[in-house]
């Protein structure tokens, strides 16, 4: 069920957006004047009168039942045709459908530019491009939190998927482009190369994610195979299908394997995990086909068109930009694939479900997702890291989803990215956590 909130632009802007464009050196939106007043089409004409000073107003002659049709027309008065709105008018109306989630545009697209010029620049645009994907970011979800900022307030906009339609679009562009500029096309030297694809790959990774993410739980079918593509550019088409039938009916039990048990390093959980939930979904899906098949439907397994996607995405990156290019696509996605593990490693990490006295297991809840309540990478993951309420709801859009639900859902320490980092040196990842998740299971009386 949607939350069925009203969509009022007009609201006062959230803290968290006042925050975030005065750190941003923004200007708040300006609302649309008030159209100007105009005269009623029924007001009496103001007609010279012969002999008079000045003009009097007049009413038409009523016409006769006698009059021809042209006298008759002569007489009366044509309402005014209203003028067609100009093209600041247009704009401020398109705008106002995106303001409730500009918040989520200046966090999502702001790198876009300096990955852009990165790309063609090199040198120090790569290594600010770097900078903003990682120690901007951090240090803007640091001061927002300090402040007390915990992220927007759920809400419902009709242009949430518009939203991830854009960003789709973006994502290819940037893909074609990252490729173009590391396969040499732009002459990049070694440390710009590395720059450009670390800054690329985190901006895949974690909006291009995220945002492939969102787009396959939506029942409209165009958002849902777009959603679907964006991972087959990744070559991480399976996930589509690995996600919704397996992760999500089977979260926080050993049957998941995208679900890391408490001990297991991230290295030793990637490599069970990426064949695991392979295989699962492929046959997860070969059961959904032979029940199709028994009800007398056709359809083929969307396993083909993982590969056959992931197999054309090779072939024309090899065809347009060479081996150079093709070695640095592979690299972007293993890059972003990564990052992909690494979310599902840290927001489930030792959440497993209890089996109740009947022996069946607990249904799954808030406590068995990992929250972060860190607001601008939050809003730049399209509110990824409100996981719980996501396993909860996981048709709920975006924009919708909340932070903790009744305070159930335990809380990671630091920001979805700053741990995810963490994880990748297992002694750091497990210093941090391993202690916090003992408390919490002390807390809720398991042991």
């Amino acid at each position: 069920m949607r939350n069925e909130q009203p969509d009022n632009t007009d609201v006062t802007e959230t803290e968290t957006l006042k925050a975030i464009q005065a750190m941003m050196d923004g200007s708040p939106a300006v609302d649309a004047p008030a159209p100007e007043d105009r005269p009623r089409s029924g007001a009496p004409h103001l007609r010279l009168v012969e002999g008079a000073g000045k003009a009097r107003p007049v009413k038409p002659r009523r016409p006769a039942e006698g009059d021809a049709p042209a006298a008759r027309a002569e007489n009366e008065v044509a309402p005014e045709a209203a003028p067609s709105p100009g093209l600041g008018e247009k704009l401020r109306a398109e705008w106002a459908l995106w303001r409730p989630l500009r918040a989520f545009l200046i966090a999502t697209l702001a790198p876009v530019p300096l990955l852009v010029i990165a790309a063609f620049a090199g040198g120090l645009a790569s290594l600010v491009a770097l900078f903003w994907m990682t120690g901007v970011l951090y240090a803007i979800d640091e001061v927002l939190k300090r402040r007390g900022i915990a992220g927007p307030e759920p809400l419902h906009s009709d242009t949430a998927d518009r939203l991830s339609i854009l960003l789709g679009g973006v994502h290819f562009a940037l893909l074609f482009l990252a490729i173009f500029a590391l396969s040499g096309a732009t002459g990049l030297g070694p440390f710009g190369w590395v720059a450009t694809l670390l800054a690329f790959g985190l901006w895949f990774g974690q909006v291009s994610n995220s945002n492939a993410h969102e787009l396959i739980h939506r029942t409209d079918k165009r958002l849902y195979r777009l959603g679907m593509w964006i991972y087959i550019s990744l070559l991480f088409g399976h996930h589509t299908s690995a996600h919704r039938l397996v992760h999500h009916r089977f979260v926080a039990t050993t049957d998941d394997p995208n679900t890391a048990a408490e001990g297991e390093s991230f290295w030793l959980f990637a490599a069970r995990a990426w064949p695991g939930a392979f295989v699962a979904g492929y046959e997860m899906e070969e059961h959904r086909r032979a029940r199709r098949a028994s009800d007398g439907k056709s359809g083929m397994n969307p396993y083909t068109v993982y590969l056959a996607g992931a197999a054309g995405f090779v072939a024309v990156m090899l065809t347009l930009f060479g081996f150079d290019g093709l070695l640095a696509y592979l690299l972007l996605c293993v890059h972003a694939q990564l990052q992909l593990l690494l979310s599902d490693y840290v927001q489930h990490y030792g959440l497993l479900r209890r089996k109740q006295p009947s022996g069946a297991l607990e249904p799954a809840g808030v406590q068995h997702s990992w929250d972060a309540p860190h607001p601008f990478s939050g809003l730049m993951m399209l509110n990824a890291p409100r996981h719980a309420d996501h396993h909860v709801h996981p048709a709920r859009p975006y924009p919708e989803l909340r932070l903790s639900p009744d305070g159930r859902a335990p809380l990671l320490p630091y920001s979805l990215p700053v741990m995810a980092t963490l994880a990748l040196v297992p002694p750091l990842w497990h210093k941090v956590m391993d202690k916090r998740l003992s408390r919490l299971r002390a807390l809720a009386g398991t042991g």
